[in-house]
């Protein structure tokens, strides 16, 4: 707030002030009073409201000015109204009441639809775990009636598990904290793991494997590894290069403070431009749109949400018609160690 808006403001009293004065002088001209009088009550006056007006100004400015930097200074600035003083003029009060009252309302709100995603999320996991059921009553019938039919109807099936355990995943990626358990884990086991559960379309697809150098332990959650891990071979697999046998190759490095856990493959690859935009939610880029390719944008979303999550870093590099590469670091000192 600067002195000219102020004063700006302050026009219609200044010119009620002046109408006062005038007429004051009008009604002491028929009195015997010196020029003197006269000329001192009008200044008076005036003296007195220009004080006024300055200690109204200073209190105002100073009160404003507070709240201006308090609020450029604040990452959450919905918490102002917690943090500045009670103001010693009454606009100043009023405002601080108003902004704790729309604070409380916020919360109040933001509470509500908190509790309705809560609401939402268990849902989701429920239906999830209830949908597993007849998926693997399913597999059950198909592992005692093998044709081929029933083949490819058992891999139609592991794809609709894969979707469940992402859309699973999702639900709980932001509330990770609350369902990892971090613990010293050997990175050839977790590989196996997925391997394993991949085990079908990787023999379907005639997809060769080379996995080597893997004998080294990190600080993770198996777990929610694996399923990042899954995310990155399917899509390797989606994104295959129809007229060439897909080639994946796994393997570790130990580094000084990090080891790092390489996943190449001989895919399509990426198109240069869209190498950094792969990891933002529902992209699909050029890959996606392709005929055949069904692809929501979610896998490598999720792959760097919870990447982040657990601290681990996930880096992509990709030659287009020649393949991908993709990097997860798992930092020495990101955890403290459990026996």
């Amino acid at each position: 707030m600067n002195f000219k808006s102020f004063i700006k403001d302050k026009i219609l009293l200044c010119f009620l002030l002046l109408f006062g004065i005038t007429t004051i002088e009008i009604f002491l001209i028929p009195y015997p009073f010196g020029n003197y009088i006269k000329i001192y009550i009008p200044v008076a006056i005036i003296f007195i409201y220009i004080i006024g007006l300055s200690i109204e100004y200073f209190m105002k400015q100073r009160f404003y000015k507070d709240l201006e930097d308090t609020l450029n200074n604040l990452d959450d600035k919905y918490l102002i109204s917690e943090l500045i003083k009670v103001p010693s003029f009454i606009e100043g009060k009023i405002l601080k009441d108003l902004l704790e009252q729309i604070n409380k309302s916020m919360v109040e709100n933001v509470n509500k639809y908190k509790y309705k995603q809560e609401d939402y999320k268990e849902y989701i996991e429920l239906w999830i775990h209830e949908i597993k059921i007849p998926i693997a009553s399913s597999k059950l019938i198909i592992e005692n009636n093998k044709n081929q039919t029933t083949k490819s109807i058992d891999e139609e099936l592991q794809k609709i598990e894969n979707y469940i355990e992402q859309a699973l995943y999702y639900a709980r990626s932001n509330t990770v904290e609350k369902d990892y358990y971090v613990k010293k884990a050997n990175l050839k086991d977790i590989v196996n793991e997925s391997i394993k559960k991949n085990k079908n379309i990787l023999i379907h697809e005639r997809i060769s494997i080379n996995v080597h150098d893997l004998d080294l332990e990190v600080n993770t959650d198996n777990k929610w590894i694996i399923f990042i891990l899954n995310q990155i071979i399917q899509n390797s697999i989606k994104y295959k290069k129809q007229d060439k046998n897909l080639e994946i190759e796994i393997y570790a490095k130990q580094g000084k403070e990090n080891v790092i856990l390489y996943i190449k493959d001989n895919g399509i690859g990426i198109k240069k431009g869209e190498i950094t935009r792969v990891f933002e939610k529902g992209f699909t880029g050029t890959n996606g749109r392709l005929i055949g390719k069904k692809s929501t944008g979610i896998g490598l979303y999720l792959c760097k949400n919870l990447c982040n999550k657990l601290g681990i870093a996930i880096e992509l590099n990709s030659v287009q018609e020649e393949g991908t590469e993709i990097r997860l670091v798992f930092p020495k000192s990101s955890y403290i160690d459990i026996k």
